[in-house]
C-alpha cells in the first residue's frame, strides 16, 4: 500500500521517471514542478526531448518493467521511498535535488532521526578503527543515528559502535549487494538493528560512478561529517566536499603528519574543518543547529516551481539561443535568464528540455553546462 498521499499509480509512474534515460535529480524536480504528476511528465517525455533536438524520442521504462523492479525489492522485504512520501527522510529532502527515491531494507524510521556520518579509510589502522568504533558508541548514546558506507575500515568500526543504537548504511549498489563480502555479518547485524538504504534498483552490483552519488546520500542525510582517516585522494573527501556543499558541519580527526591516512583528515583541517578529538567537538557544533527550531525548508516535489502558463515555453527559438550560451564550464542558470532577457520560467524549461535532449548536463546548486 501506498503512504498517504501519494497512489500507487503515481508512485510507480515516479519509479518510471527517475529510471528513465537522461533525467537526473534536479531534471526530476523540475519536471514534477512543472507538470504537476509523474503521469503528466511521462506522457510529455517523448515531445520534450524530441522538440530539443533529440534524433529518438526519449522513453521511460515500461509499467512492465517498474511493477517488476517492485515485485523484486518486496521480495527482499525492502520498501520503495520516493520524494513526496512521508517516509522520506525530512534532512535529505532540504539539499539541493534530493534524489527522487530510495530502496530501504530495515527500520525506516531511523531515516527520520537526526544523524551524523563517519567515514574514512578503508585500509584503516588499528587506532581508527578503534575511535570510529568508540565514537560511533558515544554519538548513539547521545541520541544520533550514525550513517556511513559498509565498506571495509572505518565504514564498518562505525556500524559496529552503533548497533545498539541505530545504524544507517548506505550501499552503492542496490540494498542487497552486499559489498565487501567479508561484510556479510555487519550487514545482516544492521539490517536487524538498523537500516540499509540504496538508490539503485534491487539486485544491481555497484560501479565506479555509483559511489560518488552514494556518498551525496551518507551526507544529506546527516548533520555532520566526521572524517577519521582519509589519503589526499579518497572517496572520503569528496564526502566531506559533498556535506560542504550541503551545508552540513565537515569534522576531521587529526592524525600524525607521518601517516599518510592522516593527511586527508589534516588537510581538512587546514581548510576550516572542525577539528574533532573526541564527541564534545561534535556536540558544540551541532547542538545550535538543533535549537534554531525551524528546519530548512523542504523541497515538496508536488508544488510547481515554474509558471505553467508562462510564455515561450519550447520556444524552439529560446531553446537554441539558450544551447549556444552553454560551454562545459557550469554557468549558473540565473545568469542565463539575464542574458536571453526571457521569462525565468521558459528559460529553465528549455533548458530542463535541452537536458532531456543530450545537450546540457543540470547540475545542483542551479549550474547549468553543456553535455
Amino acid at each position: 500500500m501506498s503512504p498517504p498521499g501519494l497512489s500507487d499509480a503515481e508512485r510507480r509512474d515516479r519509479l518510471r521517471l527517475a529510471r528513465t534515460e537522461r533525467v537526473g535529480p534536479v531534471a526530476f524536480r523540475e519536471l514534477l514542478g512543472r507538470f504537476g504528476s509523474a503521469g503528466k511528465v511521462l506522457a510529455a517525455l517523448p515531445e520534450l526531448s524530441r522538440r530539443a533536438g533529440r534524433s529518438t524520442p526519449l522513453r521511460p521504462p515500461s509499467e512492465a518493467e517498474a511493477e517488476r523492479e517492485l515485485e523484486r525489492g518486496e521480495a527482499l522485504g525492502a520498501r520503495l521511498v520516493v520524494l513526496g512520501d512521508p517516509l522520506y527522510p525530512p534532512a535529505l529532502t532540504a539539499v539541493d535535488a534530493p534524489p527522487p527515491l530510495l530502496w530501504v531494507r530495515g527500520s525506516a524510521s531511523l531515516l527520520a532521526r537526526p544523524a551524523l556520518a563517519i567515514v574514512g579509510a578503508r585500509i584503516a589502522s588499528a587506532a581508527g578503527q578503534r575511535f570510529a568504533r568508540s565514537l560511533a558508541g558515544e554519538l548513539g548514546e547521545a541520541g544520533f543515528v550514525v550513517t556511513s558506507g559498509l565498506a571495509r575500515g572505518i565504514d564498518g568500526a562505525a556500524h559496529a559502535g552503533a548497533l545498539q543504537t541505530g545504524t544507517v548504511a548506505v550501499l552503492a549498489g542496490g540494498v542487497d549487494d552486499v559489498y565487501p563480502p567479508e561484510h556479510a555479518e555487519l550487514y545482516d547485524a544492521v539490517l536487524a538493528q538498523g537500516c540499509v538504504v540504496s538508490e539503485n534498483p534491487p539486485g544491481r552490483t555497484a560501479k565506479a560512478q555509483d559511489f560518488p552519488r552514494r556518498n551525496r546520500i551518507i551526507s544529506g542525510l546527516s548533520l555532520g561529517v566526521v572524517v577519521v582517516e582519509a589519503e589526499l585522494r579518497s572517496g572520503s573527501l569528496i564526502t566531506a566536499r559533498l556535506a560542504a556543499e550541503q551545508g552540513r558541519e565537515v569534522f576531521a580527526v587529526p592524525g600524525s603528519p607521518l601517516d599518510p591516512r592522516a593527511r586527508g583528515a589534516n588537510d581538512l583541517i587546514r581548510q576550516g574543518a572542525t577539528l574533532c578529538e573526541g564527541i564534545d567537538d561534535i556536540l558544540r557544533a551541532v547542538t545550535p543547529q538543533m535549537r534554531l527550531g525551524e528546519p530548512p525548508r523542504a523541497f515538496d516535489p508536488d508544488a510547481p516551481t515554474t509558471d505553467l502558463d508562462a510564455p515561450d515555453l519550447g520556444d524552439p527559438g529560446l531553446l537554441e539561443a539558450v544551447a549556444a550560451l552553454l560551454s562545459p564550464t557550469p554557468v549558473p542558470r540565473d545568469e542565463l535568464v539575464r542574458t536571453t532577457g526571457a521569462p525565468p520560467a521558459a528559460v529553465y524549461a528549455a533548458l530542463v528540455e535541452l537536458s532531456l535532449a543530450g545537450r546540457a548536463e543540470l547540475l545542483p546548486g542551479g549550474l547549468i553546462a553543456s553535455a
